[in-house]
């Protein structure tokens, strides 16, 4: 072991004097080198980037991997249940959905059915008819026919009131969909809970409140009144239709009373009726993963309150393995031709090699000549053509991560998404491999050559 270790050391020292002796053919050999690598480095830099952007936009939509996630029928006492046993403890969030009206009362919304501020021109007067109105078809001169309602009562005016969908929490829901601030805060569920409602809007729903003016009044789905809303905070939840996130309790305190659990008197409402009279949705309830007793209790109470076992299944969310089979082909393709760039580098470093070895025998056959094992000789040439391209690998490498930093610094504010990137750690690992690879594919053949120099030569000197 000491001897290879010598042998080894040796070759590297020399190397390294080689490559100081030969300054302009080594910067010649890196620049052949040095797109090839680059274009590893880009390729893998891309594909981890684009793979974290990805799942980053699923996660802010359908939840972080791992999540585990239950969804609890409408069943008397069963929400109850699940408030009781989820409030308040860490690893653990549930939400139900509902429409929202916030403006004037008594008009149509500018958004019907809660659609996107981009694309208002496209969606006619929003009327919605209901399933009895009749309709017959009415032609113009030009011979273009449309279906006309016929006796159908007049509907309401649209006014300034937005239209958008309203999510209560239970909890805070952001470790498992992790929202991007955008501004203002997001909802405090320490406290107790405030008969003006607080919300937090996205950014699709920020549109429409920037763009027209809205009166803060709220309209629910079933509400016995209508409360006044505070906007506290806006965030990028990867959604494109308005939303709104609210604290349940403080949307429950303008909802009917819940409804009795069976056999319960309707003067008297059990203490196990619903706490939140959502319009028949479930309740989705998520875990963090390692709260599998938190689970099971959940579980176990809902079972007994006549939630049959076999609805409550976890859904478990597992975004990168789904991502990961199309990336992966992806990534081998571009690297495939980030391959073929390399091999140009390749074949630059072996014809400087092997000029070099031509320039060389003499000095070979004379290291022959005082004992110096063939072994060596070839760990000599390998070891120059080794350190040229981790030099090469090392620039390639800044370079991108360089460049990388300059597009986040150009294109964050516009692109969120690209504020938290950071320049990959494999797309490092990757320059690295991809420059010992071209060092080695373009200095094994004029190390062999140089093994095989005959002692003789010196002799011809």
């Amino acid at each position: 072991m000491i001897r290879l270790s010598g042998r080894f050391r040796s070759a590297l020292i020399i190397g390294f004097q080689g490559i100081r002796a030969r300054k302009t053919r080594t910067f010649l050999s890196m620049i052949s080198l040095f797109l090839g690598v680059l274009a590893v480095v880009t390729v893998q830099a891309g594909a981890e980037t684009v793979r974290t952007l990805t799942l980053a936009d699923i996660e802010l939509q359908m939840g972080r991997d791992g999540t585990r996630t239950y969804w609890v029928p409408p069943i008397a006492g069963a929400a109850q249940a699940t408030a009781e046993t989820i409030k308040g403890r860490p690893g653990a969030a549930a939400n139900y959905s509902m429409q929202a009206i916030i403006g004037e009362p008594r008009v149509r919304p500018i958004n019907p059915g809660g659609q996107s501020f981009e694309h208002l021109d496209q969606m006619g007067d929003g009327v919605v008819y209901g399933p009895d109105t009749k309709f017959e078809m009415s032609c113009d001169d030009a011979g273009n026919c449309r279906p006309v309602p016929v006796d159908a009562s007049a509907p309401a005016p649209k006014g300034a009131a937005i239209e958008l969908s309203l999510v209560a929490l239970i909890n805070d829901i952001r470790p498992f969909r992790p929202f991007r601030p955008v501004a203002g805060n997001f909802l405090d569920f320490s406290g107790d809970p405030s008969y003006s409602p607080r919300l937090v809007i996205n950014k699709a729903a920020a549109v429409g409140f920037a763009k027209f003016t809205i009166p803060a009044e709220m309209r629910l789905d079933g509400g016995i009144a209508n409360p006044t809303p505070r906007i506290i905070g806006v965030v990028d939840d990867g959604n494109s239709q308005p939303v709104a996130y609210a604290r349940a309790d403080e949307i429950d305190n303008w909802l009917p009373p819940p409804a009795p659990a069976t056999g319960a008197s309707p003067a008297a409402p059990s203490k196990d009726a619903l706490p939140m009279s959502w319009s028949g949705q479930p309740l989705a309830v998520s875990f963090a993963p390692g709260n599998g007793e938190l689970e099971a209790l959940l579980v176990r109470k809902l079972v007994a309150l006549g939630v049959p076992r076999e609805s409550l299944n976890a859904d478990v969310r597992n975004a990168r393995k789904e991502l990961e089979q199309q990336l992966t082909i992806l990534n081998w393709i571009f690297l495939s031709m980030a391959g073929l760039v390399l091999l140009i580098g390749v074949a630059g470093i072996l014809n400087v090699g092997l000029a070099t070895v031509g320039e060389r025998v003499e000095e070979f056959a004379l290291r022959r000549a005082v004992g110096t094992p063939r072994v060596l000789l070839a760990g000599i040439v390998l070891a120059e053509t080794l350190l040229t391209g981790l030099l090469t690998a090392g620039a390639a490498i800044a370079t991108a991560a360089a460049g990388l930093n300059a597009a986040t610094a150009l294109l964050g504010s516009r692109i969120p998404q690209l504020q938290d990137v950071t320049f990959p750690w494999q797309a490092g690992v990757a320059g690295v491999i991809a420059g010992l690879i071209a060092g080695i594919l373009g200095g094994s053949i004029p190390a062999m050559r140089a093994a095989r120099i005959p002692i003789a030569t010196v002799m011809r000197a």
